[in-house]
């Protein structure tokens, strides 16, 4: 389980501009490694992690920190933050993945309509837009993470991760596409679960009884 936050007021302010444009002006090298580094990190590092990840949004998200929001699988914005894509006041794009990763989680009307006018929103608007998996008032942000995080934790590692894995890949597939990688995604899964998380929960469902879908997590 992995949960990304922020210290202090904002959870991130975006791109060190002073660090970026001018310690590395004129060296393309430096700026090109610059922006490897920070598409490793902050994407792919984030998107491709095994366990669960959750982006708890405690302040400030602004510019370059929209990518690992979406990078994240869940996302938890307290009421009281600000999002905003200030790239166009400052004469330029929302780079470094952000344009792309914002049309992911945005529909295309919010995604232009942010991107071009640099208007800020709230957590509890990204909620509403979808943008965030649910907004709460900010004293009560840890305890919301925290109690996703204890409720992914109880169930399969397996099962988790060969299902975000399955979501996330699919979206843009086919369907004939996905119905071969879903068949082969399945099987893969329970060739690589070690608790053997599905026979447990047929046998207390089935068996047992003492297991009910949708009304509580199976024993591990």
């Amino acid at each position: 389980m992995v949960v990304v936050t922020g210290a202090g007021e904002a959870f991130c302010a975006g791109q060190d501009l002073k660090l970026y444009f001018r310690d590395n002006e004129g060296d393309p090298i430096k700026m090109a490694k610059a922006r490897r580094d920070a598409h490793e990190w902050r994407w792919n590092r984030l998107s491709r992690f095994p366990k669960p990840t959750i982006a708890m949004v405690n302040g400030y998200c602004f510019g370059g920190g929209f990518t690992p929001v979406v990078a994240c699988d869940f996302a938890i914005a307290a009421d009281e933050a600000v999002f905003g894509l200030s790239e166009v006041n400052w004469g330029t794009i929302p780079g470094g993945m952000v344009s792309w990763a914002i049309n992911q989680a945005l529909t295309y009307r919010k995604a232009i309509y942010y991107a071009v006018t640099g208007e800020t929103f709230t957590g509890t608007q990204a909620a509403d837009m979808d943008f965030v998996t649910l907004a709460v008032p900010k004293a009560k942000l840890m305890e919301a993470t925290m109690k996703l995080a204890r409720s992914l934790e109880a169930k399969s590692p397996a099962a988790v991760r060969a299902t975000k894995e399955a979501v996330r890949s699919t979206r843009g597939m086919s369907q004939e596409q996905a119905m071969d990688y879903l068949s082969a995604k399945s099987e893969s899964a329970q060739f690589r679960d070690r608790e053997d998380g599905r026979g447990k929960a047929l046998t207390q469902f089935i068996d047992e009884k003492s297991f009910k879908p949708g009304f509580g997590d199976f024993k591990r």
